[in-house]
């Protein structure tokens, strides 16, 4: 099974869109992304210099231009592509790639909602001094409670060995004075705390934003920061999307759920190499690449062949067949009274799937009948696996599935 990863900020180096700008094609796209959003994107990312692309209002919107761009000089029919892709997911602001990437948002409304979360999370970050600190190694229970001791955010958990404090610049000197056993600190290179209360400003601009952006439902499986859950609804990223500013960054749970559905080749999207390093050290024996120039394609191509499967069928649905998926492992039990020819409006719970760590409750994506169960009470499922097949209804509104 073949996993498409976008990288959040702090993956951008100067000059790293210089070779892709020698393809006609990926220029002149760019150039459209770059009217877009308004910002010169060929010059940010041949040009500037590393603390100019700092800058979340620009780096933000470069990562997601990028990362687009690759995906489409990869896939010259992206549908077709992303069927082939068992699983899609983003780190932090790459969320919004990947949601683009198959199909939730166009990429005009990628690049509007990403240079407003750029802007927004900049202005946020000039409120007051705050910054963000790598922590390595280290006992993974006395690193969170070192972390929540100076009354920091673990703001990003990216699994074995790393997990990613936020706050002030004097909280992080606290933790830096007294550091957990056997655990080395990294400054990073962002300009604020993301994923910490520290940015609700920007989600308030951005949940108001969202309201007037129409979405569709991934056309493969499309995991969130939040939780690591498989979400099939568009309109449900969409409000993920929103939080998750302000939110920690649950990259360790997508990870288990890339293991859980028995992924054997990953690749990341440029500029690439921070999510295949940390893959290589959470999900053993399987294959990486990481694309990041443009003569890669080819040997990309190969690698999308040999792990991605002919067609991902999971989230298929057509005008008259719909289906509902699990978020998550576990195993499944309905809700009373749910069964074929009920009718169950959006958002409607239809049960749960329970695991020692977690229980995930399913809801509706949309309004519909239930013509067939595809599983039964107790059935172990895999994230992602067809639960319910469903007609599509009418809502109260007039709108369809």
């Amino acid at each position: 099974m073949l996993a498409i990863v976008a990288p959040g900020q702090g993956a951008q180096t100067p000059g790293f869109l210089s070779p892709w700008l020698a393809e006609p094609r990926f220029a002149d796209r760019l150039n459209w992304l770059s009217t877009v959003s308004g910002i010169d994107l060929a010059h940010y990312g041949t040009e500037a210099d590393a603390e100019t692309i700092r800058d979340t209002a620009i780096a933000q919107p470069l990562l997601v231009a990028a990362g687009l761009l690759a995906a489409w000089e990869l896939f010259p029919q992206p549908v077709d592509g992303f069927q082939r892709t068992g699983v899609v997911a983003g780190h932090s602001v790459g969320e919004i790639t990947a949601a683009a990437a198959v199909g939730v948002l166009s990429a005009e409304q990628a690049m509007v909602f990403v240079r407003e979360r750029g802007r927004q999370m900049a202005a946020a970050s000039a409120a007051r001094p705050t910054s963000m600190m790598a922590v390595i190694g280290g006992d993974p229970e006395e690193v969170l409670a070192a972390i929540a001791a100076q009354g920091l955010t673990a703001a990003n958990n990216n699994g074995s060995g790393q997990i990613v404090a936020a706050g002030t610049v004097e909280q992080l000197a606290a933790l830096q004075a007294n550091p957990p056993a056997k655990a080395r600190l990294i400054q990073l290179s962002v300009a604020g705390a993301f994923h910490t209360v520290h940015m609700e400003p920007a989600v308030a601009h951005l949940d108001r934003l969202s309201r007037a952006i129409t979405t569709n439902d991934p056309y493969t499986r499309l995991l969130s920061n939040a939780d690591g859950q498989v979400v099939q609804s568009g309109q449900t990223y969409l409000k993920r999307l929103v939080n998750q500013v302000a939110n920690p960054v649950r990259w360790d749970l997508c990870l288990q759920t890339m293991s859980d559905l028995g992924v054997t080749g990953l690749l990341e999207l440029p500029p690439a190499g921070t999510l295949t390093g940390i893959a290589k050290r959470n999900l053993k024996g399987i294959e990486l690449f990481s694309l990041n120039t443009p003569d890669q394609l080819s040997a990309a191509q190969e690698f999308v062949a040999k792990h991605g499967a002919d067609s991902v069928d999971a989230l298929a649905s057509t005008p008259s067949s719909m289906l509902l998926v699990s978020p998550g492992k576990g195993e499944f039990h309905a809700a009373e009274g749910i069964d074929v020819g009920t009718h169950l409006g959006a958002d409607q719970p239809v049960g749960v799937v329970s695991n020692p760590s977690d229980q995930m409750t399913v809801n509706t994506s949309h309004p519909g009948t239930i013509t067939e169960w595809l599983v039964d009470d107790g059935d172990h499922v895999a994230p992602g696996q067809p639960l319910i097949r469903l007609y599509p209804t009418h809502d109260s509104a007039g709108a369809t599935s």
